[in-house]
């Protein structure tokens, strides 16, 4: 199996791109969001790759780092997921969002992505909820409690807070990851009047 590809950028395709390795073109399929990663042909580039064979052909996939590759496979763990839904999800979203939509039950900001329904959303967020934390990347710090928020576990200062911001029109991931930061400065005693004031003081540095 081929797991990373590191060569010269030769052209590109609607959702791939070919990689020249020593005189070898491979093409590689990738989401949105690596696409508009990757430079311009004859510059060099690495992938790392996640191959698909099956009975009539051989595709390869290509990621910026194993933790979207990771991202990959597990989605498509999930009924209704396959690799053009999967590429979807990651082109729509970054790992960390998709861990914190996960985290945060937000079957919404996950059914964003192209391809993506209510019913295939809610089985990601439902299913995937206890792997999430372990590939949440940049979202590592506030995962712990948007998984409070997502269970209704949190404390009711909290909820009330995170309601409050997203009601001014930030995301439940915006929303959440600067609540995290005044509990963290304020103590988790700290009533929502003081985590709202301190959250919009996140949000706007």
């Amino acid at each position: 199996m081929i797991g990373k590809l590191k060569g010269t950028v030769d052209s590109f395709g609607e959702d791939w791109v070919i990689l020249d390795v020593q005189g070898v073109g491979y093409q590689v399929h990738c989401s949105t969001r690596t696409m508009g990663t990757l430079p311009a042909a004859g510059e060099a580039a690495q992938l790392a790759i996640e191959t698909h064979v099956r009975e009539t052909e051989i595709k390869l996939y290509g990621f910026t780092a194993d933790l979207e590759r990771n991202w990959f496979r597990l989605l498509q763990n999930v009924q209704g997921v396959g690799a053009r839904v999967a590429l979807a999800i990651l082109g729509t979203l970054t790992p960390g969002e998709i861990a914190s939509a996960i985290a945060l039950q937000d079957k919404a900001t996950v059914a964003r992505a192209p391809g993506v329904g209510p019913k295939v959303a809610q089985r990601i967020v439902a299913e995937l909820k206890d792997k999430a934390p372990a590939l949440s990347g940049d979202a590592t710090g506030t995962i712990g409690l948007q998984q409070e928020l997502g269970a209704g576990a949190a404390s009711s200062a909290v909820q009330d807070a995170v309601s409050a911001l997203t009601n001014l029109g930030y995301s439940s991931q915006q929303a959440s990851a600067a609540v995290k930061l005044a509990l963290d400065k304020a103590g988790d005693d700290a009533p929502s009047a003081t985590l709202i004031r301190m959250g919009l003081k996140e949000l706007s540095s």
